[in-house]
């Protein structure tokens, strides 16, 4: 009797494991809507609690608005979208749990998310072994897609430009567009995002015949900027960048501001957060400016559909992380009807080949490292309003 109980139950464990492996199969063609079904599941691996939730919250708007469009329009070749939510909570360490549910457990067609760098690069290994297209909508650093080895990661993907570029962008406005000479750099040393972002400053800043005078840093979590902020005002730069986070830069902004720094500051995309305002208020971002992925501003008549639909459903302006993270859907939605299926490396390979799609954020291509070809904004903070300055193109 016992042995028949065991063999009963190991017959029962072998075909349950069977089962499951059959399922996460099926997953890859789609699952609830495989290739045969009626939905495709999309991954959500957002920071919807936590140090940043202002980015993922945002992003999530956007990627809601753009799924309910395309399923009152009928769809993806008539398969409706259905999106699995996990909140990564601002930590690597849970971005990588929910995407190992959402391969193994929900076995989604592809991830969106995170919205930054760090919690990306978490879910890298996960994507590229489990055969799912992972993108971020805002993940900037150079590292999401190219590993520390030199390799495109190559099931990962973004709809942002890289940070790089928004450090070469920055610069070249510092040195052209407000003819500053002397510059000091303040950034967070624990961040990869702001070193990322200090460096390509630096040394495009440098090439154009400028001057690093000060650079100092802090770590995220900080308070109280005022002593380094005194070091950064005795080198008497024109200009201060300050690649970072709104929850460290609100501070910064406000106290310097309070210290007599008036000089002209700058930071990245990480700056845009409506919280930036209640911390560093309207009056002392006067004369700072930010790179953008998106203006609301922004004359394109893209933009401007955008801007109503948004309002329309949320009943308040987007953001650029908004736009983000609608673009990022109608990108997946692009290479999936390219691709005739919802087969995950059907979509990767469509995805490798998208060129010259146009977006709200841009019109958008991917190089050879998976970094997207599109143009960047830059912003300027004028009595509490983000207004709109120029745009750059690649």
């Amino acid at each position: 009797m016992k042995f028949k109980r065991a063999w009963s139950l190991l017959a029962a464990m072998t075909l349950g494991v069977g089962l499951l492996a059959a399922c996460g199969q099926e997953g890859k063609d789609g699952a609830s809507g495989g290739k045969d079904g009626d939905e495709i599941k999309i991954g959500v691996n957002l920071e919807l609690s936590g140090a940043v939730a202002s980015y993922g919250t945002s992003e999530a708007d956007g990627i809601q608005l753009a799924v309910d469009e395309i399923n009152k329009d009928g769809g993806i070749d008539g398969k409706k979208i259905k999106l699995v939510k996990i909140d990564n909570k601002s930590d690597p360490a849970e971005a990588t749990n929910a995407a190992i549910k959402l391969t193994t457990q929900e076995n989604v067609v592809a991830i969106i998310g995170a919205a930054t760098s760090g919690a990306t690069v978490a879910q890298a290994q996960i994507a590229n072994d489990n055969k799912t297209p992972l993108i971020s909508p805002s993940g900037t650093s150079p590292t999401v897609t190219v590993n520390d080895k030199g390799e495109v990661n190559e099931y990962v993907f973004r709809t942002s430009f890289i940070d790089p570029f928004q450090g070469t962008v920055a610069a070249n406005f510092a040195a052209n567009d407000l003819g500053v000479k002397n510059v000091a750099i303040f950034s967070d040393n624990a961040s990869d995002y702001s070193k990322g972002l200090a460096s390509s400053f630096k040394k495009d800043f440098e090439k154009s015949g400028g001057k690093i005078v000060a650079e100092e840093s802090y770590v995220a979590k900080d308070s109280d900027f005022r002593s380094t902020l005194t070091r950064i005002k005795s080198a008497k730069p024109e200009f201060i960048f300050i690649p970072g986070y709104y929850e460290e830069v609100g501070l910064i902004v406000k106290q310097a501001r309070e210290m007599g720094i008036d000089v002209p500051l700058m930071g990245a995309d990480g700056w845009d957060s409506p919280i930036l305002m209640d911390l560093a208020g309207a009056e002392a971002l006067n004369n700072t400016f930010t790179t953008n992925h998106y203006s609301s501003d922004d004359p394109d008549g893209a933009v401007k559909a955008f801007n109503d639909k948004f309002n329309d459903k949320y009943s308040k302006a987007p953001d650029a992380f908004n736009a983000l993270g609608y673009d990022t859907v109608y990108l997946l939605k692009d290479a999936i009807e390219r691709a005739g299926s919802a087969d995950s490396t059907k979509i990767k390979d469509e995805l490798a080949k998208t060129d010259g799609l146009d977006l709200v954020t841009g019109n958008y291509s991917v190089d050879e490292n998976h970094h997207p070809i599109k143009s960047a904004t830059i912003l300027e903070y004028k009595d509490g309003e983000q207004v709109f300055n120029t745009k750059v193109n690649p």
